[in-house]
């Protein structure tokens, strides 16, 4: 039996669930004691104290996207990417764009509207900035989707999983694509998947419990410190947060990627 270790709100764990779903695979899951701030052995498996690791037969892969090349290549059907290596290329790169840009645009919102990290006119601030960046993202997105029906070319693959845990996550906090355009039409079309609509229940039903509503109480307990790395920490510094960040780090709440050894 596989395991997969999870957070059900990280995108990256979204898109590797919503891989697993479509290949028919059955799989256990379970979140890390590191989000309550409890000792915990995920180390072992995610030296980086990241979501998701994938367990297959005892033995641990981390990374979301050498995740899915794995379940690629161990269970080639249904194939999820595309035959042409260029078409290939392609949703790679949507997937590099979604992972390292789109991503933190969503958790800064996150970062506000569920964990409270600010109030008032510095709230509004950085919100009303994603909401300018997510209309960018949108922009470009509709863009490359072209006349295309799906990411992935003539049928739903591993371009539209890699995109709709972002696309969702904005709608989530009410920012949803333009009505009538081709990528509101694109979401509409995956939400329907049985595949997609498991991803997403799990976090609707996380979104909805008392553990969501005492994140703030969480937060300000110092029992849990928040990942601030590489392209969330500029995102957070670019649109406005920098007194976030300094808060923080002065409170304890922010920590970087883990140091190995």
């Amino acid at each position: 039996m596989l395991k997969l270790w999870e957070h059900p709100l990280s995108p990256y764990v979204q898109k590797v669930k919503i891989a697993l779903y479509e290949k028919n695979l059955r799989f256990d899951v379970e979140v890390p004691q590191a989000f309550t701030g409890a000792p915990t052995g995920y180390r072992k498996a995610n030296p980086r104290l990241e979501v998701p690791a994938l367990v297959d037969d005892g033995f641990a892969i981390f990374d979301s996207t050498i995740i899915l090349d794995y379940i690629e290549e161990k269970w080639h059907l249904p194939a999820l990417l595309p035959k042409p290596p260029l078409e290939r290329a392609r949703v790679r790169m949507l997937e590099e764009f979604c992972d390292t840009y789109y991503e933190a645009i969503n958790w800064g919102m996150m970062e506000i509207l569920l964990w409270r990290r600010a109030t008032g006119e510095l709230a509004d601030t950085i919100v009303a900035r994603a909401h300018q960046q997510i209309e960018g993202v949108h922009a470009w997105l509709e863009r490359e989707l072209g006349g295309r029906a799906w990411f992935n070319g003539e049928a739903f693959g591993y371009g539209d999983l890699c995109v709709w845990p972002f696309v969702k996550g904005s709608e989530t906090f009410g920012h949803s694509p333009e009505t009538g355009s081709k990528l509101a039409a694109w979401l509409a079309q995956i939400d329907q998947r049985e595949s997609v609509r498991k991803a997403f229940s799990a976090a609707q039903e996380f979104l909805s419990s008392t553990t969501a509503a005492s994140l703030p109480d969480l937060l300000a307990s110092g029992t849990f410190k928040r990942q601030y790395r590489d392209h969330r920490l500029e995102w957070m510094l670019r649109s406005g947060g920098i007194d976030v960040v300094v808060e923080g780090l002065r409170n304890g709440t922010i920590r970087f990627s883990e140091e190995i050894g």
